[in-house]
């Protein structure tokens, strides 16, 4: 994902270590350069390939991208030098772990997500910004899909001007983690094409009878640029920009539509075991663990350690095929963390 640093959640920012230990914990991260590229799939045998971050400047992505092997991790142990040197094998663990391409992973979050802030040119207040917090859905070409009334402020601002943006937060309880905006022209959706979103919208917002109502339209937000941000509040600042086309190109990562169940039973049926699977692949005893949302290389856990709540990526030994096989690979890491203990 993005340079990554586990991140405090919210409230939880007074429980991080103190601003020099923080600082020299992130400084490595903090000064080194790299241009973000998709790399092909990690696999047990290939060696980690690290790719420091940078700040943006340009349209692509910048996070890392690294593969690693959980069996290369040690037995987790209480790290001698306590919370800080706790945090450096956490990091040092975050840095090799693998993740989706930035705008592969962007473009799933945005495919995932339901609802954001739509800005558009208030036509009452002349020059000033108007927002509001919609429901949408995505295409199968990314685009953002709007129900809106006739009656609604945005749908008059619209009218208008077309020119809008679409922020998008993953977790909107945590300002740390990635927040997505999407800018370009919000235009009604054709007549041969009302079907086809009409079905998009509703597979996303299955409650949504509304659409049917007669002062109802569906709108498109045809891209121009897509932006991202994460880590804001701490370190690292990591951010990018992807242009139409990049953003068409990319491919929705197809585990994830299997995340919402698989983190359901996990977290409910099977917490320790998650809790014993991040402590193999980290090497840090964590207190509690629970997953947040899962990909072909990974699992993204909230993870508590010495009163601080984490966000971490746990990478899988190799790419997940279906649904079955994410089952297969948690069980195997599963095996190795039980072994190891």
């Amino acid at each position: 994902m993005r340079p990554f640093l586990p991140t405090p959640v919210g409230a939880q920012l007074a429980s991080l270590p103190s601003p020099s230990t923080l600082s020299r914990l992130l400084r490595p991260l903090h000064l080194q350069n790299r241009h973000a590229h998709a790399i092909p799939a990690p696999t047990s045998s290939s060696s980690p390939l690290l790719h420091p971050p940078r700040r943006s400047s340009g349209r692509r992505g910048d996070r890392f991208l690294a593969s690693s092997s959980p069996s290369q991790m040690a037995a987790p142990a209480d790290a001698p030098g306590g919370s800080a040197d706790a945090f450096e094998v956490i990091r040092a663990h975050q840095v090799k772990a693998a993740r989706l391409p930035p705008v592969e992973e962007i473009r799933t979050i945005l495919d995932q997500s339901v609802r954001g802030v739509l800005a558009t040119h208030s036509q009452e207040h002349v020059g000033y910004p108007s927002g509001s917090m919609v429901d949408f859905a995505c295409d199968q070409d990314g685009s953002p899909i709007l129900a809106v009334s006739s009656l609604a402020v945005h749908s008059k601002n619209l009218a208008g001007s077309t020119k809008c943006s679409l922020l998008v937060a993953k977790d909107p309880e945590d300002r740390t983690d990635t927040v997505i905006t999407v800018y370009g022209d919000a235009t009604p959706v054709p007549d041969e094409e009302k079907d086809a979103v009409r079905t998009a919208y509703l597979r996303r917002h299955p409650e949504a009878f509304w659409v049917d109502f007669g002062d109802f339209r569906f709108l498109h937000i045809k891209p121009k640029a897509v932006r991202y941000v994460s880590g804001v509040a701490t370190a690292i600042l990591g951010s990018g920009e992807f242009s139409a086309a990049e953003f068409k190109e990319a491919k929705v990562d197809p585990i994830s539509q299997f995340s919402t169940p698989i983190a359901g039973h996990m977290n409910k049926d099977h917490a320790d075991d998650t809790k014993l699977i991040v402590q193999h692949s980290t090497s840090v005893k964590v207190d509690f663990a629970s997953i947040l949302d899962v990909d072909s290389l990974g699992i993204n856990v909230k993870a508590g350690y010495d009163g601080t709540v984490l966000k971490l990526r746990i990478p899988f030994p190799r790419r997940a095929q279906d649904r079955k096989d994410v089952k297969t690979l948690i069980v195997e890491m599963l095996q190795a963390a039980k072994a190891s203990s």
